[in-house]
Order: structure tokens, then sequence, then C-alpha cells
């Protein structure tokens, strides 16, 4: 059988975005993610301006054997964006957010980032569930699930999502939801970018902000265990409005931190209020008579300041490298083997955090979507090497490997969250979906792509 080979003049005269080749002035920077470990060079980079540039680019691929990866963000850790000598489609183009105030409904593109996301939903007083550092895309932290500081009252944001505009590895654009391509629908919501392309993400809205109010209390490293038993005891007291998480971090340069403690190794609790000023300081008072912090801030923010308060931390090329896992409690031996296994850091930049679940998270059934873990799971736990350079993530590297072994008998299986997997083998995979909720996947990507065409990802086979 004689195959057709497409050329670079037929992909550009196919597409209305464009086509950039290595040698091209904006090559590196368009190849270039987040993750700064991450040096790979495609062989064709298709920066796409609709769902038919998609299609485009998947026609020439496949005419010309090459491996295909998308680019939402370009946030994440493994860089799957990224494919060595393969057709990266760049969906940067697709950026646009459109929200109606009135439905409560938001039509993002498939390249926007949580910053605009953010900005054009706050005009109007709504948000979506999403994640806690702003330059992520979109695309990628819904498809893997999407967690942050309204999952408690909310849920993830693929709990909030109506529909997605997708382009199959067939070519065809197909819009997936409850009432068309429900099976399609079920496994976008969780199962990573495994079944196509999507380009647009219809969501749901609610009343958030424009002022939430923050609490950040800050202890010492020499006092992280009994900041974590404190924070896990006055977190279990917490009513509705409030969302909590802790940060294993070390404290940065930033205008509410006392200069004499700039980058001290500590431990953050952190509880958010999305009501009153009131409600917010009396549900924070036990608690920080409890911890007797360092530091603290206590004060009211709009709402997109709280969710760039992280971005500094995890700036754009940044060396990174991360491991999570699930808890189903923080017990004191669990809480003290963090607390032992923080001094192991060596860029100031590493962080452990530990985001408690339930709430809305809770409340949705466990086959409702295919999110890789179990709603009845209290914690994640995300372990987090990032240095400005590759020597110090190569030390830290093996710290974020050794405190996942040392965690791991407490976990809940070796499977995690699947946006925190920098090596998503099978194995990882189904045990975070489960080995029904695995199957079902499988048999979906037999349907739509049987080819396997979208690999470069947390790799569902088909069935």
């Amino acid at each position: 059988m004689t195959r057709t080979t497409h050329t670079i003049d037929d992909l550009r005269d196919a597409m209305s975005g464009s086509v950039i080749l290595p040698g091209d002035a904006d090559y590196d920077e368009a190849r270039a993610i987040w993750n700064g470990d991450i040096d790979r060079r495609p062989a064709v980079i298709a920066r796409c301006a609709g769902p038919a540039d998609v299609a485009a680019a998947l026609s020439h691929a496949g005419a010309n054997g090459l491996e295909v990866a998308v680019r939402g963000g370009g946030h994440g850790y493994w860089g799957a964006a990224v494919p060595e000598r393969g057709l990266m489609i760049d969906l940067g183009l697709l950026d646009t957010v459109t929200v109606d105030p009135r439905a409560r409904r938001a039509r993002v593109g498939g390249g926007a980032k949580l910053a605009q996301l953010d900005a054009a939903t706050q005009e109007h007083g709504l948000a979506v569930p999403a994640g806690t550092v702003s330059h992520t895309g979109v695309g990628g932290l819904t498809l893997g699930g999407g967690f942050g500081w309204l999952t408690p009252l909310h849920g993830l944001s693929v709990d909030n999502l109506e529909s997605a505009e997708v382009v199959l590895a067939d070519g065809r654009c197909v819009r997936a939801s409850a009432t068309e391509h429900p099976d399609l629908f079920w496994a976008l919501r969780g199962g990573g970018g495994n079944f196509g392309v999507v380009t647009e993400f219809e969501f749901r809205l609610h009343e958030v902000g424009p002022i939430v109010h923050l609490g950040l209390m800050f202890v010492e490293q020499d006092r992280a265990a009994h900041a974590i038993r404190t924070a896990r005891d006055g977190f279990g007291a917490l009513p509705p409005g409030i969302s909590p998480g802790i940060a294993c971090i070390c404290a940065p340069p930033a205008p509410f931190v006392p200069e004499q403690h700039h980058f001290a190794p500590g431990v953050a609790v952190i509880m958010v209020g999305f009501g009153s000023a009131e409600e917010h300081a009396e549900a924070l008072g036990p608690v920080r008579e409890a911890l007797d912090p360092l530091f603290e801030a206590v004060m009211p923010i709009p709402y997109v300041a709280l969710q760039q308060m992280l971005d500094e931390g995890a700036f754009w090329g940044v060396h990174a490298y991360s491991k999570g896992l699930y808890l189903d409690a923080l017990p004191d031996e669990v809480v003290d083997v963090i607390a032992e296994r923080l001094p192991g850091r060596t860029s100031p930049l590493s962080e452990m955090l530990v985001f408690p679940f339930g709430g809305a998270f809770a409340e949705v059934a466990d086959d409702a979507t295919a999110f890789g873990g179990r709603r009845s799971m209290k914690y994640v736990v995300a372990i987090e090497a990032m240095a400005p350079d590759a020597e110090t993530l190569l030390r830290d590297r093996r710290w974020v490997r050794e405190t996942w072994d040392a965690l791991l008998p407490a976990a809940v299986g070796p499977g995690s969250y699947v946006n925190l997997m920098a090596e998503a083998d099978d194995g990882a995979l189904r045990s975070s979906y489960g080995a029904d909720k695995y199957e079902r996947l499988a048999r979906i990507k037999a349907e739509y792509d049987p080819q396997n065409v979208f690999r470069a990802n947390a790799n569902i086979k088909p069935a």
C-alpha cells in the first residue's frame, strides 16, 4: 500500500495558523515549556487557530509517521506537550474566554491559562474551581481533574464541565456533553488527553469574590510536626466556606513576610474564607492560638490575587519534578515522616503541599467522572522539587522519590493524581483509576483513538 506524504507546504496551505520548523526565528521560544528541565526538539510545531487547523495537523502527522503531542498551557511536569522529532499541536492561539453571566457559563479556549479564565469570570463576580498557579493551562489541568481553593466548596474543575469541543484522531470535530457523546464526555473528565484535542471547554460558574479572606500562619521548620498536627486537628472543625491547605515551603521574600524570615524553611497553614470577614476570623482563631506562628498574613485580598499567590515559587523556566499520593488519614506517624523529611531539601523552591479534600468533592459519586481517585479520600499530597538549575534538581528529585517511598505505606495505593505524575507508568495509572474505571477508559479509548495517536500523556492504551 502506498502512503500519501503531505508536505510542509501542504500543511501551511491547509492552516489558518502558522507552522514553525527548526531553524525558524521563533522555534526555540515555541518549543519551550514551563519546566526548564525539558529540552526537546519537535520536527514541526503547528500553531493552530481552530479545530480545522488541528485536523490538518493530525492529518500531516499521520501521513508522515510523526508522533503527536498537544500543548495547551505547557505546564505539565513530564513535558508531554513536546514530542522529540514529532509534531506539536500548539493551542496557544485559542485562548479566548467568553462569559455569559446570566447563564453562569464560560466558554474557554483550549490554550487559555488560569489567569485569563479568572480575570474574565471575576469581572462578573464568578469563578470555576481551578488550580493554584495562574500560568497553568486550563486544558491540561481540567482533563486530569483540576483542584484548587474552591474544590471544597464546588468540587473539581471536571465536576463543573458542561461540554467540550473535541477534535478526534480521525479529524472529526464533535461536541461532548451529557447528551452528546456521553461516553467521551465521561472520559474527558479525568482521563487526561487520551481521547482527542479539546479546543474549547464550557464551564458552569459560581459566585465568588471579588474579595476573599486570606489567613496564612507560618511556623518555623523545627516545629513542623506541631504545625501539621495543629492544622489537621483544626481543619476537622472548619465550617463550610473555609478552604484549608498546608504548604511546607520556604518563606517567600513577600511584603507580608518580615525581612529576617525571608527564605526561612517552615510550614504555612493556610485558611481561605469565601464568606464574611467575621466568619473567617472566628474559624481562624482556635488554629492561630494553637499554632503560635512565627508570623502571619491575615487580610482581605482579591480572588485573582489568591490565585496568583504561589506563582513566584513556580516561575516559568524552573526545573521541576513531582510525585504525589493520596491519604485516607493524616496520623501522627505520617506527620512525623513529613517533618523528618523536610530538612532534606536543597532548593528553597522545593516544597510539599497537603490539601484536605471533602465537602463538595466528596459529594460526587466515584463513577460520575473519570477522575483518578476515590471521592472518599481525605488528602492529596504533592511532593515537588523545583530548582533554578539542573544540578540542584538532580539532588531534590532524589529527595522527592525518597520522601514518596517513605510515605507510600500509608498511601491509598501507589497511584495518585495524574497531573502530579512526572512518570506515568501503566501500574500507577491502573492504581489511580481502579480496575473498573481503567477498563472503561480503555474501551472508550479504543472507540475514539484505536491507533493510540494521543499517547504522549499519562497514556491509557486502547482495549
